[in-house]
């Protein structure tokens, strides 16, 4: 494949700490306005993280060229070995003096239901990164990031004339209504997972079908139930893959946006794209830590046609 795709978006240590019950059980709903809450977590690990380190390890995973963009700590010599031991491109990683490495804390439940704080770090440097300090790129991805660098990425793309994806995810609360309708306006693609997309919704105040009529396609995501691609008036449903086990659902979502990229980037149809991209979220399921598990292409058009009865390519 000789295209190109542009990540823009945060590169994080994750600590994912997994509480052993229901947060359901412990948050009192008449009690919210004065929440105190500890949840007792007796493991953690500590993982490399961050929704562009996510999908660029995906991407790079399936042979495609993506080229990573972020701004990161001093203390981002250990994740910088990573990438370079996977021989993946880090011409663009900026380390920004005397500040950390994006940092987030995440706790998940037996629902897989999840509670991160985020500390960003050099990630609110994001913006000193342009679009056009990388010669080649024929796709990109706005994914969360500093508040600026989001901003001033998707101006950069639009005036590039560079297709996007537009990523909020939990980055979403960071604009307006106003923010979030030029982000639309500006993107080729919008893609959301089920809550953020009643968010969107409401923060907008437009609903699915005006926003699915503002860029070529929508995309959202509704886990264990698959996804659905809104394209040309209609909706795609997207059945799940199968997953090996239910592992951790961190970096799902960046595992299937990197499927998204390399199906644009490959001429796919919607259906194939979709399907491919939940392929990748559910062999990530099935693993610790967001870029823990392994494949090739090959193993992929493998699995592709064990879960969905044809041919990748």
């Amino acid at each position: 494949m000789s295209k190109t795709a542009l990540i823009c978006g945060s590169y994080a240590f994750d600590s994912i700490m997994v509480f052993q019950d229901h947060f359901k059980n412990h948050i009192l709903p008449d009690k919210v306005h004065m929440l105190n809450v500890s949840f007792l977590a007796p493991t953690m690990r500590k993982e490399f993280g961050g929704c562009g380190g996510n999908i660029a390890y995906n991407l790079h995973l399936l042979g495609a060229n993506s080229i990573p963009m972020a701004t990161v700590g001093e203390d981002f010599t250990p994740y910088m070995n990573w990438m370079e031991l996977h021989h993946m491109n880090t011409t663009h990683m900026k380390v920004i003096k005397d500040s950390y490495t994006g940092q987030a804390f995440i706790t998940t439940d037996m629902d897989d239901n999840q509670i991160t704080a985020f500390h960003p770090g050099a990630m609110s440097n994001s913006h000193e990164n342009k679009v056009s300090d990388v010669s080649v790129a024929d796709i990109g991805i706005v994914s969360p990031d500093g508040r600026d660098g989001m901003i001033e990425h998707a101006l950069q793309f639009a005036e590039a004339e560079i297709p996007f994806i537009f990523d909020p995810g939990q980055g979403m609360p960071m604009f307006s209504g106003e923010e979030l309708v030029t982000f639309i306006e500006q993107a080729t693609y919008v893609a959301v997972n089920d809550y953020e997309s009643q968010m969107l919704q409401d923060k907008t105040g437009l609903d699915l079908a005006t926003i699915a009529s503002m860029v070529d396609s929508l995309i959202i995501t509704k886990g264990g139930k698959g996804s659905e691609i809104h394209t040309n008036g209609e909706i795609i449903t997207i059945i799940p893959a199968k997953a090996e086990s239910t592992q951790d659902p961190t970096g799902c979502g960046d595992a299937y946006r990197a499927g998204l990229l390399y199906g644009i980037m490959s001429d796919f149809d919607w259906k194939k794209t979709g399907q491919l991209a939940g392929l990748l979220g559910a062999i990530k399921i099935a693993h610790l830590g967001t870029q823990n598990h392994k494949f090739d292409i090959n193993d992929i058009e493998k699995l592709y046609q064990d879960n969905y009865g044809s041919d990748l390519n």
